[in-house]
């Protein structure tokens, strides 16, 4: 007989083993922590036990991971790999992919599509130009959401609280941001419409990132250029260029989607 009350009895027989998996795995997408089960359970309306053996099945089979700083986990690289291939006949991606280019054409500069999973940014597709890539950045990088700039642009419209639960059982220096200094950066970037990065993420590399959003206002993604400041020193008009060219594509990606 089971006697967890962490949940009502009929909770787990009104769904199937697959629905229970996907609401988990929801969960974590979205920043949940795994630290305490029991609040996971009520979370998403299945007993402890039941969370457990979830946990223990999706970690078999790479699907979430433990989380580095420890005490919960995140999404596997498998999963997020497998997601990214789904998403490659999506709207978004599949528009991003025509846009990318004109990107790196008009800049001459690397151009990226990241998005937000819970405090951290995921880079799903990259487009370069033909010269060396001097960035570390590939496919499937992950990012703490407050140290890159898609990351940036896509957490600009989050104030206060709302921002800090999205990093809500998260530690380490990386892992968490300096609060005002956060702040402050997300003013400028609501101020300028763009999130800009000199040698903030890697050293020598200068970004620009802008947010895009679907017809209701709702951020989705964020489209950015990134290229050595050797590049923008010897080229004073590429500043703006870069900026221009980076909000051009994110408002017409933007215009396509609903």
């Amino acid at each position: 007989m089971n006697t967890d009350t962490s949940s009502p009895p009929s909770a787990d027989a009104a769904s199937s083993p697959v629905e229970r998996a996907f609401r988990l795995l929801r969960y974590i997408a979205e920043g949940g922590s795994t630290a305490n089960l029991s609040d996971v359970a009520r979370q998403i309306g299945v007993n402890r036990v039941t969370v457990m053996r979830l946990i223990e099945s999706l970690k078999a089979a790479d699907l979430i991971e433990e989380h580095p700083a420890g005490g919960s986990h995140r999404l596997g690289l498998p999963f997020l790999t497998l997601a990214a291939s789904a998403l490659g006949a999506s709207d978004l991606t599949a528009r991003a992919r025509q846009i990318l280019p004109g990107l790196v054409e008009e800049t001459g500069l690397s151009a990226f599509l990241a998005v937000l999973e819970g405090a951290e940014i995921v880079y799903l597709l990259c487009e370069t130009p033909d010269t060396p890539l001097v960035t570390r950045i590939r496919v499937g990088s992950r990012i703490p959401a407050h140290r890159a700039t898609p990351g940036l642009a896509m957490l600009a419209p989050l104030h206060g609280e709302a921002l800090r639960a999205l990093y809500a059982g998260r530690t380490g220096n990386e892992a968490t941001p300096d609060w005002n200094a956060l702040e402050n950066t997300l003013e400028t970037v609501r101020e300028h419409g763009c999130a800009w990065s000199f040698s903030g993420l890697e050293a020598g590399i200068d970004s620009c990132a802008v947010a895009v959003r679907d017809t209701r206002g709702t951020v989705l993604a964020a489209l950015s250029v990134a290229g050595p400041n050797t590049a923008f020193s010897s080229d004073t008009t590429l500043r703006t260029r870069v900026e221009n060219s980076v909000k051009t594509a994110a408002h017409a990606l933007s215009g396509s989607m609903f």
